[in-house]
């Protein structure tokens, strides 16, 4: 079977991989499609994401959906042959912050296609992948593979709403137009903000954040244009740049909340945090996800509009021009690898 591994930066490549075998506890899931993430870019192109850097050859991937194939022994869950999305976490369980309810930033936590410990976590892109059974989520009826490689970043953004409180009636702000921030904008939409407002430096971008239901678009590089607003209630921050947060921070109002969603880069961050003291404003972090992921699954079996968000699916074959066509935000918003073909 094929796998998309990376073996460093500038090194990704399509092998021929043995197909895996269940143990206890774990099923075997013929993966079809594959959702190309930023932080699968990041490893590309950089050998890492934030911290976590490559110091092995890692099988990419954690946005993948596709059917049962075989249980381990003991092992049970929904009847071979069924469509299920794979939640990529893995939580310990044990540790202050499981035990608190907030799994989503378990220390000790395995996540799919992460460099984030040693020996690295192996990801989904592969024809055929193991996974604890815990993981597997029956797609709702309705649901087809292709819209259901969209829960992972879903989840994500519902995530974020999450983080911002209560969205009913509010003016949201979300700055980056990538395949988060319009994932953000659906997830603000269904969560009853009245107004979203999204920056990005792309036409091209932004038009998906259209797609998504954005109310209105402004480019990011002009001071002059009509869409900016006066101020706004709540303010995420999805394109990862500081430029992006000092945005938020300036135009929320006083008392306001700004997420940050983005992965900014490692290292000091320039920002207007004399505003954070000043205007009163609370700014919180938002990463991963944990129970979301089942919210997610059910928007989108509601919501065939989430069909446009999808750019282009490549087979896995053609792995590293799915990947430069991911990372053109120019062409695309969300590239999907195809596994069915390989």
């Amino acid at each position: 079977m094929l796998g998309c591994v990376i073996h460093a930066q500038d090194d990704l490549r399509v092998e021929e991989l043995p197909v895996p075998e269940p143990g206890p506890g774990e099923a075997l899931i013929a993966v079809r499609f594959g959702g190309v993430c930023g932080s699968d870019l990041h490893y590309w192109r950089h050998g890492g994401v934030g911290d976590f850097r490559l110091k092995e050859p890692m099988l990419l991937g954690h946005e993948v959906v596709g059917t049962v194939v075989a249980y381990g022994a003991g092992a049970s869950g929904p009847v071979p042959g069924t469509a299920v999305a794979v939640h990529p976490a893995t939580p310990c369980g044990a540790c202050p912050e499981c035990v608190d309810g907030r799994r989503n930033v378990c220390r000790d936590t395995r996540y799919l296609g992460s460099a984030a410990r040693f020996p690295h976590i192996q990801g989904g892109f592969a024809a055929q992948v193991v996974v604890p059974t815990e993981q597997l989520r029956p797609l709702p009826e309705g649901l087809e593979l292709q819209r259901a490689a969209l829960a992972e970043p879903l989840s994500v953004a519902l995530h974020a709403v999450r983080r911002a409180g209560d969205l009913t009636g509010r003016h949201v702000l979300v700055t980056g137009a990538g395949p988060i921030g319009c994932l953000v904008v659906a997830a603000a939409k269904a969560a009853g903000a009245a107004r979203v407002t999204v920056t990005d430096l792309l036409p091209a971008a932004l038009e998906y954040a259209r797609i998504a239901g954005a109310d209105t678009l402004v480019r990011a590089d002009d001071p002059d244009d009509a869409g900016w607003p006066a101020e706004v209630d709540v303010a995420v921050e999805a394109s990862g740049v500081a430029a992006g947060l000092d945005t938020c921070l300036r135009l929320v109002r006083r008392g306001g909340v700004v997420v940050q969603l983005g992965m900014l880069p490692p290292g000091p961050s320039p920002f207007a945090g004399n505003l954070v003291v000043s205007r009163e404003i609370e700014l919180r972090g938002a990463f991963r996800f944990d129970t979301e992921f089942d919210e997610a699954l059910r928007l989108l079996a509601a919501e065939p509009a989430f069909d446009g968000l999808v750019s282009a699916v490549v087979p896995v074959t053609d792995a590293e021009s799915a990947f430069a066509l991911a990372a053109d935000r120019s062409r695309s918003c969300k590239v999907l690898l195809d596994f069915g073909t390989s």
